[in-house]
């Protein structure tokens, strides 16, 4: 039996007529919120941030202000973009042979007096012992975890950085380099219990931190700024930081009434239901960013070293996007604005998305197609080896017309 369209239509109706008679409030504590970011003593909310440890919600670290907007520097004559976009194929036992594939795709253009456009994609098959669990051992036990599903998500954001530090290499020297990423620096999937500690170096210390380390040391021999675009963002850390601000409360009657994403006491509900980029559609002009934060998360406080991330936002003329730097462009006033102009110079060149992006996006695609001709060759090649071929019955009924 299909969706009843009709029922649910019904449904969608009632919640639209809700979003309406809702509207005026949700305009009036937009503006409260506006109001108090406005007024708030960044000095002080820094220091009440700082010590905010035990609050159920993530606040954005104040680094030069609260609500500063800055206009974008002009462009540079000559410059570079390198882009790299990933994806895989996941372990799936309805496959003959345990293994994964990573595919790793980018372009370098060059922009001004000599135009150029490079592109690159590179497929890796992983099956080693090495590829497929992750393990310690010591004296007294072993332990291992299997990578499959997130895991090999978390391998391709470094395989991303990796490949990244590669193409930048291969720039044209001497010119400014926007090193671009998609999504977010902060590799989320390890925050809180997910996997033990050994998991966690194993992606961080002997992956993800010496790419970035490779980086930062190609930085120091040109002008090299690596950042992150996050499109359409669902982060409501800046609006944690003014819900800190507004709240009168301490962290112990802070924590049994309120949550990550809502808080239950007034005047703090004021914020609820607020994303930092409803507070920026109404603070920036087109081309703007705002001022500079730093994210608290552990993974990136406790373990990225120089690389602890950064934010901005900014208005592309389409979108508010967040953009995420490391310490070592933070740090660096030229190299933070080399990052807004560059960005902002490609969402116009992408309709409103980076262009570099996108065209590494294309690069590193793997369709549907793609997946289905993947599995064949494994099949082929255990048949030519005369090893044998297992799939399941589901496999085998999806394959097969029913009435």
């Amino acid at each position: 039996m299909s969706l009843d369209l009709g029922k649910t239509l019904q449904q969608i109706d009632s919640l639209a007529q809700r979003l309406d008679r809702s509207r005026d409030d949700r305009a009036q504590r937009l503006d409260y919120a506006l109001k108090a970011m406005r007024e708030a003593d960044a000095a002080e909310l820094k220091q009440k941030v700082d010590s905010s440890q035990g609050r159920p919600y993530l606040c954005a670290a104040l680094v030069d202000g609260l609500a500063e907007v800055y206009a974008p520097r002009d462009l540079p004559a000559d410059f570079c973009v390198a882009s790299v976009d990933g994806s895989h194929i996941d372990v799936d036992r309805h496959i003959p042979v345990r293994c994964y594939l990573i595919n790793v795709g980018g372009c370098v253009l060059t922009y001004g007096s000599q135009p150029d456009a490079r592109f690159f994609t590179t497929p890796t098959v992983y099956s080693e012992d090495a590829d497929l669990y992750i393990t310690q051992s010591s004296a007294e036990s072993r332990d291992s975890v299997a990578v499959d599903g997130p895991l090999v998500g978390l391998r391709r954001a470094v395989a991303e950085v990796v490949g990244l530090a590669s193409a930048v290499d291969e720039t044209p020297p001497g010119l400014p380099v926007l090193a671009l990423l998609d999504g977010s620096l902060v590799l989320w999937g390890l925050a809180g219990r997910a996997y033990p500690p050994f998991v966690r170096d194993e992606i961080l210390q002997r992956g993800l931190i010496p790419a970035l380390d490779r980086l930062q040391h190609l930085s120091s021999t040109r002008s090299l700024a690596l950042a992150s675009y996050i499109s359409l963002p669902q982060s409501a850390e800046v609006v944690n930081t003014i819900r800190l601000a507004i709240c009168p409360h301490d962290s112990a009657r802070c924590r049994p009434s309120c949550s990550s994403h809502r808080s239950g006491q007034t005047p703090c509900d004021a914020v609820n239901g607020f994303l930092d980029r409803y507070l920026f559609q109404e603070l920036l002009g087109s081309g703007e960013r705002s001022c500079l934060y730093r994210t608290d998360s552990s993974i990136s406080r406790d373990f990225y070293g120089p690389h602890e991330v950064h934010f901005y936002y900014v208005n592309t003329g389409d979108e508010i996007a967040r953009v995420e730097v490391p310490e070592w462009v933070a740090k660096d006033r030229g190299l933070l604005e080399l990052s807004h102009a560059l960005v902002n110079d490609q969402c116009k060149r992408g309709l409103g998305y980076p262009a570099a992006i996108a065209e590494a996006h294309e690069q590193a695609v793997v369709t549907g197609q793609d997946r289905d001709a993947f599995k064949q060759l494994l099949e082929e090649a255990m048949d030519r080896n005369k090893l044998p071929v297992y799939t399941s019955e589901k496999v085998r009924s999806k394959r097969m017309r029913w009435l």
